[in-house]
């Protein structure tokens, strides 16, 4: 009986000193590891990076440690450019940002575009003199903006160069406008030229050639829209209403 209690004590006691050994060996392993952590931070600190053998196996950690909250990000699409009316919209904020002279000297050159097709359906009568006018005065505004982007081409701190590019396409709306009047037996035809070559002009000024100023970008619009507004109004009404002639040939 003695023996076996014998052998139980030693037992035990050979257990608690590997315990005890266990327990000084973690300790000594965590306060090892603690100060490798703090010299591997004073390093980062002095130096401004991590040492080679210590960064790699740091990201490799950090990569594994945030694997699994990271997750796929989509790619975002492509912005389209800015379409016309996009830019359309923005210089509108603009216009009353435009000189007084511009606007009211703007809005008057509406008064031929707006009479003529305002008196022929208050009469109730077309008139082709009063028609022929007005297609006139389109052809002679067609002209105009042509030749305002030559000028807008010739200053030296210009952003549209005086290039082949930008007078040529300053001379389409002047031949557009003269092709226009060749037609003037025609109403329909001469008027019809006239309401593309404005269109082609507020092209060349929204999109393809350096712009103007906002405020002017946003005038030229609102100008161009009634004046062709008002041819169109002049076309339908010569085949509404009867034709009368106050002057004869």
């Amino acid at each position: 009986m003695s023996l076996v209690l014998f052998g139980r004590r030693l037992i035990t006691s050979s257990l608690c000193w590997r315990w005890s050994s266990l327990q000084h060996m973690s300790r000594k392993f965590i306060y090892s590891s603690h100060q490798t952590c703090s010299s591997i931070l004073l390093t980062m600190n002095q130096c401004g990076q991590l040492p080679c053998r210590y960064a790699i196996g740091s990201r490799l950690q950090a990569q594994s440690f945030h694997c699994s909250s990271l997750r796929p990000k989509k790619r975002q699409p492509d912005e389209p450019p800015p379409r016309e009316l996009d830019l359309l919209r923005y210089d509108m904020r603009d216009l009353k940002k435009a000189p007084k002279p511009a606007l009211y000297l703007g809005f008057s050159g509406l008064i031929p575009f707006v009479s003529a097709p305002l008196l022929m359906a208050i009469t109730e009568t077309y008139l082709p003199e009063v028609a022929y006018a007005q297609v006139v005065y389109g052809a002679s505004i067609v002209s105009f903006l042509g030749g305002a982007r030559w000028g807008f081409a010739l200053p030296e701190s210009s952003p549209a160069k005086p290039d082949w590019l930008n007078l040529a396409n300053s001379v389409v709306p002047s031949l557009m406008a003269w092709l226009a009047l060749l037609f003037s037996h025609n109403i329909i035809q001469a008027g019809m030229i006239v309401i593309i070559g404005l269109g082609i002009s507020l092209h060349y000024d929204l999109a393809l050639l350096p712009t103007y100023p906002s405020w002017f970008k946003a005038l030229r619009t609102i100008l161009t829209t009634v004046a062709f507004f008002s041819l169109l109004g002049t076309l339908v009404i010569k085949g509404i209403f009867p034709e009368k002639r106050y002057l004869t040939d």
